[in-house]
């Protein structure tokens, strides 16, 4: 697949320097191979990569001539496979375990997106009670599924999972985090996925259509796997995973700070195409 990722901002006066990320490589891992990726600036920018802290490209660009509008464009091309089931999978007596709950502490622990919450761990409880941890990584998001209304434009991109779950609307980031309170709340090590959604399976060749950045949730229970609460399936050939993290702080597609004008408009394209 092809994906461009467009991102346009408009001030009302001259911003005279500005500071940006951008999170918008795909990754390269046994589920993808990313051949093309080039992450290029209007105006142009000087820029450098590097890796952060949780494996994702970062480039990093900052601009000092006075401008009024920047766009931010990614253009990947990436070839996608499903997920494989974990070939060693684990119990919950292992999930348990200190060589775990140590190696993977940051990925059980509640964060401001995704926070602990009483009547959640009681539903947590519930959904694991019979389950394998590979079965109780379904039944959570799936109930998630269940649970909530996609309804755009309820939540914005600081709602955390308890307060969409209290609207029981929310959007693809809102699935993911209330998935990974409850995974979380079950001693299964999860982590939240930034990425594309190609959103015709059968789309034909070089059918260029209108994509959408995307989010859901790995789970580790002997290996990382990925499933979409949004849409209740496991992460096939139509996902392009870009950035993992604790939650939704850590992968914004971009970020940065400036000085000058403020932000009149905002503009995000996504377009992604089949290419095989």
């Amino acid at each position: 697949m092809r994906v461009v990722h467009t991102t346009g901002y408009a001030y009302d006066a001259p911003v005279t320097s500005s500071y940006n990320e951008a999170r918008l490589t795909p990754r390269g891992d046994s589920r993808q191979t990313v051949i093309l990726n080039r992450v290029e600036t209007t105006p142009a920018t000087r820029s450098y990569r590097y890796t952060d802290y949780w494996g994702t490209a970062v480039t990093a660009f900052d601009l000092h001539a006075p401008h009024r509008e920047l766009e931010v464009t990614g253009l990947s091309v990436v070839e996608t496979e499903p997920f494989s089931a974990p070939e060693e999978s684990v119990d919950w007596d292992e999930l348990a375990g200190p060589a775990v709950t140590d190696r993977f502490n940051e990925q059980l622990s509640n964060t401001e997106y995704a926070p602990r919450h009483r009547k959640l761990d009681a539903i947590a409880r519930d959904l694991r009670k019979g389950c394998t941890p590979e079965e109780a990584v379904v039944a959570a998001a799936d109930w998630v599924h269940a649970e909530m209304a996609y309804v755009p434009g309820t939540t914005g991109v600081h709602t955390s999972a308890v307060e969409a779950w209290a609207e029981r609307e929310g959007v693809c980031q809102d699935y993911a985090h209330l998935t990974l309170v409850l995974l979380r709340s079950m001693g299964i090590p999860s982590r939240y996925v930034s990425g594309y959604l190609h959103p015709k399976a059968d789309a034909a060749l070089d059918d260029t259509i209108a994509g959408e950045s995307h989010a859901w949730v790995e789970a580790w229970t002997g290996a990382w796997w990925g499933y979409d609460p949004t849409n209740a399936v496991a992460v096939n050939e139509q996902h392009v995973s870009v950035g993992v993290g604790r939650d939704y702080a850590d992968v914004p597609p971009l970020k940065g700070i400036f000085s000058g004008g403020q932000a009149t408009d905002l503009e995000v394209v996504v377009e992604i195409t089949r290419l095989a």
